[in-house]
């Protein structure tokens, strides 16, 4: 991912986090509009990346049971919405992948925005669960679409 998304994500404050996503970085060119393997392996990732992953990981499945279970107040919405922009604003900074790897983590990136949306309380207060839900399900086609040594999925409350 190159700066120029970050530059776009620091200035988007009015608009939404997932439209930005999805046209940031498309040169011009449409992108995929859903998330494939690589010729049957998973896409190749970097350190930035699984830093980052790894991260949004920790903080969805810390959030799901209390968003679960309806004990997850605005607050907690809030700090858990923060968490993930900041890890997103870290991997557009630092991660660097082959051009097809990076359109498919594009795709990601949109769902794991769209979910930081819906947990902040934008898309209503009560599909704020469905945000944290959301970002968990991103994490989870992360980790089935790109090789992330030791990456387990997020176990989703029943």
């Amino acid at each position: 991912m190159k700066s120029p998304i970050a530059l776009m994500l620091s200035l988007a404050l009015s608009s939404p986090l997932a439209v930005l996503a999805a046209d940031a970085h498309d040169h011009g060119k449409p992108g995929p509009h859903k998330l494939e393997l690589n010729a049957g392996k998973k896409w190749s990732t970097d350190e930035a990346l699984r830093k980052a992953m790894s991260a949004i990981h920790a903080s969805a499945t810390q959030a799901l049971p209390a968003a679960h279970s309806g004990k997850a107040t605005a607050a907690d919405y809030g700090a858990f919405g923060k968490s993930i922009t900041a890890q997103i604003t870290y991997m557009v900074e630092n991660c660097k992948l082959d051009p097809k790897a990076d359109e498919q983590l594009h795709l990601i990136v949109a769902d794991l925005m769209n979910g930081v949306e819906a947990a902040e309380g934008k898309h209503g207060e009560k599909k704020r669960a469905m945000g944290v839900v959301k970002v968990a399900q991103a994490a989870n086609a992360y980790g089935k679409h790109f090789d992330h040594v030791g990456w387990k999925a997020i176990q989703m409350p029943h």
